[in-house]
């Protein structure tokens, strides 16, 4: 499939993917308030080659049913893609550090609505 629109996320999965091959995304979609980003819910898939557009990526998250803001991606691999199991396990741990601190999310590839690659800034209390 292609893309009318460039984005950040098609150029990264695409650079990824020639890279290292194919590997699991653990996905993050997270809502964007002023001074927080909170994460809403969490996933993972199997990335087996590079040809997914942004929009069918914000396609298959609409099936959360979440109103979201951004979407972080932490790729994984063991020789490939990992197995369900090891993917919830790094899944549940990879929640548990984001509900501590939000920060964690640049350690991923996070991006916006539209694909637009983003970053998570410390915000000092007023």
């Amino acid at each position: 499939m292609t893309s009318d629109t460039d984005n950040d996320f098609e150029a990264w999965l695409a650079g990824m993917f020639d890279r290292d091959g194919a590997f699991t995304a653990l996905i993050v979609l997270v809502r964007i308030g002023e001074t927080s980003v909170t994460p809403l819910c969490s996933t993972f898939v199997n990335v087996i080659g590079s040809e997914a557009a942004w929009s069918d990526i914000v396609l298959m998250l609409a099936g959360s049913g979440q109103d979201w803001d951004g979407a972080a991606f932490f790729p994984r691999r063991d020789d490939g893609p990992l197995d369900n199991n090891a993917a919830r396990r790094m899944l549940r741990a990879l929640e548990l550090r984001l509900d501590a601190d939000p920060l964690v999310l640049n350690e991923g590839h996070f991006f916006d609505r539209w694909g637009r690659r983003m970053q998570v800034d410390e915000v000092s209390p007023p």
